[in-house]
């Protein structure tokens, strides 16, 4: 089962509280076959935990990754997957879809 907004956005501000790094990662775009709609969340701290899910398959893998440079370095960036990419397959969306996530540091 997949952990709700709020419990990932509560996650997100809990971890900030304790004093991890993090980073919230959102689907700001889909076109054709995306398997979590605009507005799912995944948030990662520092360590590579995380919480929610913006995609699936490798796609998580390299948002994850993502978020961790985000902490790093304190900059924000948006972040594209699709079938005209040649990863595609690799990162799985071989199914032939195209998604944007916006990847931001949580200060």
């Amino acid at each position: 089962m997949l952990s709700t907004e709020t419990d990932i956005l509560s996650t997100a501000e809990a971890w900030r509280r304790a004093g991890r790094g993090v980073a919230l990662a959102t689907v700001i775009e889909t076109w054709g076959s995306a398997p979590r709609p605009v507005g799912s969340h995944l948030v990662v701290d520092a360590d590579g935990n995380f919480l929610g899910s913006v995609s699936g398959g490798c796609v998580e893998g390299a948002v994850i990754t993502e978020g961790m440079e985000a902490i790093a370095d304190g900059r924000a960036r948006v972040v594209a997957f699709g079938v005209a990419d040649e990863t595609a397959w690799r990162v799985g969306l071989s199914c032939g879809g195209r998604i944007r996530v916006y990847v931001e540091p949580v200060t």
